[in-house]
């Protein structure tokens, strides 16, 4: 399979519109579309950047095609939120993002005690 097809199979197993992926990977429309299309082979620092963009490692754009089949129920839905966050009003996301944000730093904060306590073993 070639990379174009993949990555449109990919963004479309996720529910993605092209324009989201263009914004997160945060490229020209005529660039992304050049890609996805087939037109251009992309620069291996593009396509780590629509990788990023997608959720997706690098390697998934040179996997087979069933591994997709996996990808859609959870990213869908939280795709879904990001959506509805981002209708919200500025000082509705500055609360849902301080609840994010709280949870971040106890994931590091976990992360960092794991490590330390795993130095002292």
């Amino acid at each position: 399979m070639d990379i174009a097809k993949r990555i449109k199979q990919i963004r479309e197993a996720k529910g993605l519109t092209a324009k989201e992926v263009i914004s997160a990977a945060d490229m020209g429309a005529a660039m992304y579309s050049r890609i996805e299309t087939g037109k251009i082979e992309p620069s291996l620092s593009t396509l780590e950047k629509i990788a990023k963009a997608l959720g997706v490692a690098l390697s998934d754009f040179f996997s087979n095609e069933d591994a997709v089949a996996d990808v859609n129920s959870y990213d869908g839905s939280l795709m879904e939120k990001v959506k509805a966050i981002e209708a919200l009003s500025d000082e509705e996301k500055k609360t849902v993002f301080s609840i994010v944000d709280a949870f971040a730093g106890k994931k590091k904060l976990k992360d960092a005690l794991s490590n330390v306590l795993t130095d002292v073993k």
